[in-house]
């Protein structure tokens, strides 16, 4: 039987946190097939951004989201901080299908609030033994806060 060597465990260990971002970000991607138009088609608040810089945003952000739980995990992190990471994973990946699939924009409020909060909380728990994996996640939140706001008013406007 073959065992990795220990110095290749670590970096190995970055790819089922960047498979579970990645989960996320395909339900993301399929449930937005047709954001663009549908995107278009609302009453937007004057600090909307433009639909093409979301992709972008979103890939910086999910590297920083799967580097973020790896170095946590590496760090000995314990488990109720990763079932949070986990809770705010299925927040994210949940959002844009009830967005742009569904159209149920009150309910993605709800969702987005959660999220915020989850990020908030597992921050906070990574902190405690990896000030970077928390500090990774704080774009990640300005951005899911600002998110929240446009959520907010596109369910006022709409």
């Amino acid at each position: 039987m073959t065992t990795i060597p220990g110095r290749l465990r670590a970096p190995l260990a970055f790819l089922p946190f960047l498979a579970a971002v990645a989960v996320v970000a395909v339900v993301g991607g399929l449930a937005a097939a047709g954001a663009r138009s549908v995107y278009s088609g609302l009453e937007l608040p004057s600090f909307a951004p433009p639909a093409w810089l979301f992709g972008p945003v979103w890939t910086v952000l999910y590297l920083a989201i799967a580097l973020s739980g790896w170095l946590y995990w590496k760090s000995g992190g314990d488990r109720r901080s990763l079932i949070w990471y986990a809770a705010q994973l299925a927040l994210n990946a949940a959002w844009t299908p009830l967005f742009f699939a569904a159209g149920a924009y009150g309910v993605a409020l709800v969702d987005i609030v959660l999220l915020d909060v989850a990020i908030v909380v597992t921050a906070l728990y990574f902190r405690r033994s990896s000030r970077v994996s928390a500090a990774l996640l704080v774009p990640y939140l300005a951005w899911t806060l600002y998110a929240t706001a446009l959520t907010a008013a596109i369910v006022v406007l709409n």
